[in-house]
């Protein structure tokens, strides 16, 4: 099938007519009636995927940050056309944005491959757009640079300084154990998200904006800058003129991404302590790479990498923290030792090329550590394996409670995020030695929602207990804490052990063996799996074509026909 992809700028991918240069033609005719003429059309074309959206707080200066990438690209000799795509945000999106994680990407796919454009700079922020533009756009294979929305700035009660949303978790699990009031809590509702921006904490928005930065594929400083900041805005003019240099080059994401600056995305995820939820995007794109990685390959970068940043939740610092000490170009300087320094960037360098001039970690900060002096061990993050996930799970071990790392509890089982809604029922007579199992919520079952955190029982969290072990096929939130199991594969939904275990039985937690154990004889199981049967699928849709393709959470939850 023809594409129109033979021509250059705004010649790209022309609109099939059965006569190419009447096609031409009526573009410069319909371009005119928005004021260009032929000297506009003969520059490079720059396309930039704006997920401005009233629904989108993390975006909420997005229109600025377009203006400031149009004034870069023009000032390179390109030409600027921003184009609107799906825009998705963690809070106000039902059930999940992870269920549509992979129609944006198509959405972001089929926009720059129906559209003309030499480059195109990716616009995202909020958690799963960022990776679903850079799917889209490696899928694409026209030459991108990302630019992010950036984190909040933090806010502030009485006297305590305050970051969504790990800090929204705290003051909620102190109101459920009676520790706040009505009243306090309101007042911390009104203060926890002080600007437009993502979470400005390590979650996934700033773990996958570092990653991405790591990957090569911003701007270099690109990560951090706070969303208000003119520092955000002058990396999106930076974007702009990065984007025309691309255009001219044809460096294109094959020419940039590689097993290496995957595995320099690794390192830098194992550094930050950042989200599980990394680990499937990484996993999706790369893939749609083509580039061969492994739940093991995260395993083996986390065990050789400490702790360096400290950053909330396996920190006590914010990003605008990290930002102010040189952000991840000082962080990767830091990591250098352990990088891959040959590894291509957006900018036409080599990685090590780029960080020949970064500066050393400071002595006056202690945000970014040195790896001769760092926040914490190595393993922030591990990957199980065993009777109860055969193909994997992940916990982060940065954010878990040490005594609970080697764990033996009886199961008590809640089929879904719905069901877990009787968790505070105390005829559920749940101890702290209890292992809690929500099923049914991975990439099938639920479209993978972040609701493994699951909360401690009201009538415990009373107590002072503060943690407890959790099991699931789901997600859950980079903001989170807590010794909690996740993305159990294969899930429930299809089969998985998760979906034979009962009340009762013995469920064993060894982080420091990888092992995460149903302590149930096989033919128990087997007699068991006779009696499973698999859920109904929804009835159209996106919903049914997201059940009948998508893969399990190992491979990335990426539709299989992508």
């Amino acid at each position: 099938m023809a594409t129109g992809d033979e021509g250059k700028g705004i010649e790209r991918h022309l609109t099939s007519y059965g006569d190419r240069e009447f096609s031409k033609y009526m573009r410069r005719a319909f371009l005119a009636s928005a004021g260009y003429d032929r000297h506009d059309l003969d520059r490079p074309i720059v396309g930039i995927v704006d997920t401005s959206s009233d629904y989108n707080t993390c975006h909420r200066q997005m229109p600025e940050m377009v203006q400031a990438v149009k004034r870069g690209v023009l000032e390179a000799g390109g030409l600027p056309l921003a184009f609107p795509t799906i825009s998705l945000h963690e809070i106000l999106t039902a059930p999940t944005t992870m269920l549509f994680r992979n129609l944006a990407a198509m959405d972001t796919e089929e926009m720059i491959r129906a559209q003309p454009m030499d480059a195109v700079v990716l616009l995202g922020g909020c958690d799963k757009t960022v990776p679903a533009q850079i799917m889209g756009a490696i899928s694409a294979g026209v030459p991108f640079v990302s630019a992010v929305a950036g984190p909040m700035l933090t806010g502030s009660w009485r006297g305590q300084r305050l970051g969504a949303c790990t800090d929204c978790r705290r003051f909620w699990a102190q109101y459920r154990a009676g520790e706040l009031t009505d009243t306090e809590i309101r007042e911390v509702e009104q203060s926890l998200c002080a600007t437009g921006g993502t979470c400005m904490v390590m979650g996934t928005a700033s773990t996958m904006a570092a990653v991405t930065e790591a990957l090569g594929l911003t701007v270099p400083g690109g990560a951090a800058p706070p969303h208000p900041s003119g520092e955000r805005l002058l990396r999106c003019v930076e974007s702009g003129r990065c984007a025309v240099r691309l255009a001219e080059t044809g460096l294109c994401p094959s020419d940039i991404l590689s097993r290496e600056s995957f595995l320099n995305a690794l390192t830098v995820l194992a550094a930050l302590g950042g989200s599980t939820n990394a680990i499937v995007h990484l996993l999706a794109m790369a893939r749609r790479a083509g580039i061969a990685l492994t739940l093991d390959d995260f395993d083996r970068t986390a065990a050789k990498t400490p702790l360096l940043v400290d950053c909330k939740p396996a920190g006590m610092g914010y990003m605008e923290d990290l930002h102010r000490a040189g952000g991840v170009p000082v962080l990767l300087r830091e990591l250098m030792p352990l990088l891959h320094l040959d590894t291509m960037t957006v900018t036409c360098k080599t990685l090590g090329a780029l960080l020949a001039d970064v500066p050393a970690a400071g002595a006056w900060q202690t945000t970014i550590r040195t790896l001769e002096n760092p926040l914490g061990p190595t393993g922030a993050l591990a990957v199980l394996h065993g009777s109860l996930c055969p193909d994997g799970a992940v916990i982060k071990a940065a954010a878990a409670t040490p005594a609970l790392m080697k764990h033996r509890g009886p199961a008590v089982i809640f089929e879904s995020a719905e069901d877990a809604q009787r968790i505070d029922d105390p005829g559920l007579a749940i101890t702290p030695d209890h292992v809690m199992i929500l099923r049914n919520c991975g990439p099938v079952g639920a479209g993978m929602p972040e609701a493994g955190c699951l909360p401690i029982p009201k009538y415990l969290a009373v107590q002072g207990v503060k943690d407890m072990v959790r099991v699931s096929d789901a997600r859950m939130s980079g903001t989170a804490y807590g010794t909690v199991a996740l993305h159990c594969a294969p899930e429930a939904a299809v089969g998985g052990p998760l979906a034979l275990v009962r009340n009762g039985d013995k469920i064993e937690l060894n982080v420091e063996e990888r092992r995460l154990d149903l302590l149930v004889e096989p033919a128990e199981l087997e007699r068991r799996r006779s009696e499973w049967a698999s859920p109904a699928k929804p009835e159209r849709g996106w919903r049914r074509l997201h059940v009948e393709h998508v893969l399990q959470a190992n491979l990335g939850a990426d539709m299989a026909f992508l």
